[in-house]
């Protein structure tokens, strides 16, 4: 009889329907079955060996939270019987009730339990404790993981001394990730965290990847994947990344329509084995970036959620760097002005000069809610902020214009080592990039049916802040910010704490101007100032929606003395 191996994820879910991901140990027909009725089955299918369902579940009643079970063959499987927590449910909000969207990015692995943990509290179990103590009033309507859900490259002592017992840790890639198998581990290690697992089973998620998910720097430049290429290595690193991510991350960020119309989810269903099917695609992905999307829209009520992949979706020859590749581009400006009044989304695509509809793959959907003024909030998800600290901004801008040959040769292979030292490889790092995307967010927070707010939702950086950016000759109809929140669970050295704050000061951006002007730059083409932070610690942010109004909070995981934690509010702000 097969067992739950990890799961139930509760990951899409709307006003009638949801998704729920398990892994089984073997075999067999999984069910979803709610109190209410509403449920439904998934057989699983089979790759490298594991076998996985996403359960489709249908006839949910709007506003309402449901309790639900999961059958395998059957045989009831979760919630275990020696349960500490609330029941799962599956809950479908109104649009007269808001939302809450928690968000947060970079979660190594919580230590295993009685282990002292060497970065503090874990942010999502301690937000996990306080949904189980109280889930009507603190439980988020979604919860958005913005990258680095595992960490490849930086494996906890447990997963190194498995790694030992599989293979020669004496040999490249030595105790980082190899292949498929390796990254199962991650994602067991991960959500196999009690108050993790019972967290992501009751309220939805949707996640996008960053580098760590693959390896650090991931296509930071076209040298470094030149590089990367000539080892033995890489191929099945990469390959396996991008399969595990699809398998336990991507699928669920999908709609049961879009799941339906996808050939790839068809394949592998429909084969008793689909490892070769997954792997052709993953090879694809990594030959001709462009062909596959990993971007996706979700629409709750009046609010839009655009994921964007700012890693795997760049243009990486130093003479037409660019974040997001042309298709890639024309789809967010697509899925952002859709809706809009008098708006044609083909005119004119301000991040590549181009129009129309290019590019496919997987998580394309347009979502729901056109007409006029379609939606009162846009979030755009992203892992790499687009507003940082001006000195980070600039330093990344003048590297960019190193590396690009606008001082030479010489300069340019100095600039190409820094660029990898440092990490210079964020929105700024792409400066036309980075332009395009904020005239692409003052469009679409300017005029008939603009939304209250635009928000731009990141991590990685390791600390928390908000930052406002402003234009010149022109204000946005929206409140317009950069939402930064990290890490959920992890450390970030003093050197760097101290970097940061610096970074945001005015003899930073003097300075940051005076690099900037070494490198012959243009100037940006909006000015920002931070108006939160820098915080830091392991943290949450929370966005409350209701009607045109916005609310923001950040809490940290703080450990008290008699051993419990406890989130703790940092700042709360209206935005809107």
């Amino acid at each position: 009889m097969a067992g739950l191996r990890l799961g139930p994820l509760l990951r899409y879910a709307d006003g009638s329907c949801a998704t729920v991901w398990v892994e089984t140990s073997g075999p067999c027909t999984a069910e979803v079955r709610c109190a209410d009725g509403a449920g439904g089955t998934a057989s699983t299918f089979r790759i490298a060996g594991h076998h996985y369902a996403l359960v489709p579940v249908g006839g949910l009643t709007p506003g309402t939270a449901t309790e639900y079970e999961v059958l395998l063959d059957g045989a009831s499987v979760w919630p275990p019987a020696d349960s500490r927590f609330p029941p799962s449910v599956i809950a479908t909000p109104t649009d007269d009730d808001g939302m809450r969207v928690a968000f947060g990015s970079c979660r190594w692995a919580a230590p295993p339990a009685g282990g002292k943990d060497s970065v503090g509290p874990d942010a999502l179990d301690t937000l996990s404790a306080r949904v189980a103590a109280d889930p009507e009033r603190a439980r988020p309507d979604v919860l958005l993981l913005l990258g680095d859900q595992v960490y490849a490259d930086e494996v906890s002592d447990a997963t190194r001394h498995w790694l030992a017992g599989r293979r020669d840790l004496d040999r490249p890639p030595g105790d980082q990730i190899a292949d498929y198998e390796e990254y199962t581990r991650l994602y067991y290690e991960s959500w196999l965290d009690p108050e993790v697992r019972w967290l992501l089973s009751t309220v939805p998620s949707c996640m996008i990847f960053d580098d760590h998910d693959v390896i650090d720097d991931w296509n930071t430049s076209a040298a470094w994947l030149a590089d990367m290429r000539a080892t033995d290595w890489w191929q099945e690193r990469l390959l396996s990344g991008l399969m595990s991510y699809w398998v336990y991350q991507q699928l669920g960020n999908l709609s049961p329509d879009e799941l339906t119309a996808d050939p790839l989810y068809a394949a592998v269903r429909e084969t008793p084995d689909g490892t070769d099917a997954l792997r052709a695609f993953a090879a694809r992905a990594d030959s001709d970036p462009a062909s596959v999307r990993w971007s996706y829209r979700r629409d709750f009520g009046r609010t839009r959620l655009l994921m964007v992949d700012s890693r795997a979706a760049r243009v990486l020859d130093e003479d037409r760097r660019t974040m997001l590749d042309p298709g890639e581009a024309a789809w967010l400006r697509e899925q952002i002005l859709e809706g809009r009044d008098g708006v044609d989304p083909g005119e004119h695509d301000p991040v590549t000069g181009g129009s129309g509809d290019e590019g496919a793959g997987a998580g394309g959907g347009a979502g729901a809610g056109a007409g006029r003024g379609a939606y009162d909030h846009l979030l755009i998800g992203t892992s790499l902020p687009w507003l940082l600290p001006h000195l980070v901004h600039d330093v990344e801008a003048w590297n960019a214009a190193m590396c690009g040959g606008e001082r030479g040769e010489r300069w340019a292979r100095r600039g190409e080592w820094i660029r990898r030292g440092a990490d210079l490889e964020h929105w700024a790092a792409f400066p036309s990039s980075f332009d395009a995307l904020g005239d692409l967010i003052a469009e679409a927070g300017t005029g008939p049916g603009a939304p209250a707010t635009v928000s731009v939702l990141s991590g990685d950086v390791h600390h928390a802040y908000v930052a406002e950016p402003s234009w010149a000759g022109r204000a946005p109809d929206a409140r317009v910010a950069q939402l930064t929140c990290s890490p959920v669970h992890n450390s970030v050295p003093l050197s760097i704490r101290l970097g940061f704050r610096f970074g945001w000061s005015a003899p930073a951006r003097a300075l940051g101007r005076r690099i900037a002007r070494h490198g012959r730059c243009a100037p940006p083409a909006v000015s920002w100032r931070r108006t939160g932070g820098p915080w830091f610690g392991n943290q949450i942010m929370t966005l409350t929606l209701r009607g045109r109004s916005a609310r923001l909070r950040l809490e940290q995981a703080r450990a008290n003395r008699d051993g419990t934690n406890v989130l703790r509010m940092i700042t709360d702000r209206e935005l809107a």
